[in-house]
């Protein structure tokens, strides 16, 4: 009969704890032969190691891998995202067709190996495997990666940004000093939304929205070791301004009412964060909502039946 005195077991679980904090993989039949005791002894060590860490709450547990024939301590705490949700990312991705195709397919793949088990992995790779095939880049065919970075520390920085923008209007090419306040995605393309100096030639010098510029068309950006300051009652919100942007079009902020009797509601209530329904008859629904610009009537045009009632400012 296997006799251990009390020190002996207790050593043996401190070593096999500390093992498993290292990431090794510990075979029962190996651990027996180099601590010699049972493997009936290993199977009660591993069942005391797992009492210990439920007794004090940590976030570990020891499992058995079948893969590689040995127990492993892993993090009871899902610290990575699901199949499903790895999934709909990558789906969410591919439809934005928001890069190129050595920019988009790479951050795929990153996403796709998070994905475990393996058997699992190859599942996920196939179910996206069709789309990423016939994966059709942007036209502008420009590096969106190379510098959002450094966008974005100027945003959180509050750094003065020049930049040459390519318009789509005469003149072409023009350099802007901006005051950088958020980075936004919709339909396709990323943009820099910032606040315009000099605005004296403009035709609104008085505006107190940002301007929308198309990352993709910054042709060159320096950011300066200037700094701007937004007090916290004024700050930009992207969240608040995304729910009354459409299709980034830029324009003062209005409340619009209007009569909307196409077949789907909740597509327009979806597309406006800020629609309410006013009222409703067996004709249709009249909603009002806050909004930017006049990028929303081209879009409820091709939703249905619209009348625009009113439109004036907020």
């Amino acid at each position: 009969m296997e006799q251990q005195s009390a020190e002996a077991k207790s050593a043996r679980l401190l070593d096999l704890y500390a093992r498993f904090i290292s990431g090794q993989t510990l075979n029962k039949q190996d651990l027996a032969s180099e601590y010699g005791v049972t493997t009936r002894s290993i199977q009660r060590d591993m069942e005391s190691l797992r009492c210990f860490l439920m007794e004090k709450g940590l976030s570990q547990e020891i499992i058995y891998d079948r893969r590689h024939g040995g127990y492993r301590m892993v993090s009871s705490v899902p610290s990575g995202l699901t199949n499903s949700e790895i999934l709909a990312v990558c789906k969410i991705l591919l439809e934005s067709r928001s890069m190129r195709r050595d920019e988009m397919l790479p951050i795929l793949d990153k996403l796709v190996d998070c994905a475990v088990p393996p058997e699992q992995r190859q599942a996920v790779k196939l179910l996206i495997g069709n789309e990423k095939l016939h994966y059709i880049e942007p036209h502008h065919g420009k590096s969106i990666l190379n510098g959002l970075w450094e966008i974005g520390q100027a945003v959180k920085e509050q750094r003065v940004m020049e930049i040459e923008y390519e318009r789509m209007k005469a003149p072409k090419l023009v350099t802007r000093r901006v005051q950088p306040v958020g980075i936004m995605f919709s339909e396709y393309y990323f943009y820099l939304t910032a606040f315009l100096e000099n605005k004296d030639n403009f035709e609104n010098p008085d505006d107190l929205f940002p301007t929308i510029y198309r990352l993709d068309r910054i042709r060159s950006f320096k950011v300066l070791d200037e700094h701007f300051h937004v007090p916290y009652a004024g700050r930009f919100e992207e969240g608040e301004f995304r729910k009354r942007v459409q299709f980034m079009y830029g324009g003062k902020l209005e409340r619009i009412k209007f009569r909307y009797t196409g077949p789907s509601l909740e597509a327009v209530l979806d597309r406006l964060p800020t629609a309410k329904v006013i009222s409703e008859d067996a004709d249709g629904w009249t909603i009002s909502a806050e909004v930017f610009g006049k990028g929303i009537e081209m879009w409820l045009r091709s939703q249905g039946d619209y009348v625009r009632t009113s439109r004036g400012m907020t």
